[in-house]
């Protein structure tokens, strides 16, 4: 079964970092997602831009874009990662190995896991 990941952070204590502290950190994450990516599991990974997205949804009958990377959160989506695993315990072994879930606490990283159903028409 495939797993979505969803890193999440804090967007406020994220920028309050300064530059030698973001590539402290970036050195720090480096080994993780190298054992993230040793499992052999994982698939797409990506980071997302912030400020730069657009939220669409229905309203009124029609549809309504509005400027917003987020539904109402002091959390931002900050990356996903799509993993295979046989079940929801053996995706969060794997998705452990995600910095986000070892590292970060004072930034607000976390990961959210959600099974992916695939529909076959």
């Amino acid at each position: 079964m495939k797993y979505l990941c969803l890193a999440y952070y804090n967007e406020a204590a994220f920028e309050s970092l300064t530059p030698a502290e973001l590539e402290a950190l970036g050195k720090e994450c480096q080994p993780l997602d190298e054992a993230l990516r040793q499992t052999g599991k994982l698939g797409t990974v990506a980071s997302l831009q912030h400020r730069s997205a657009v939220t669409v949804r229905p309203k009124g009958g029609r549809i309504s874009v509005t400027d917003g990377p987020f539904v109402e959160s002091k959390e931002q989506v900050g990356s996903f990662f799509l993993i295979e695993a046989r079940d929801l315990e053996e995706a969060v072994q794997v998705a452990s190995l995600h910095p986000a879930a070892r590292l970060g606490e004072h930034l607000g990283w976390g990961l959210e896991l959600r099974p992916v159903e695939t529909f076959v028409p």
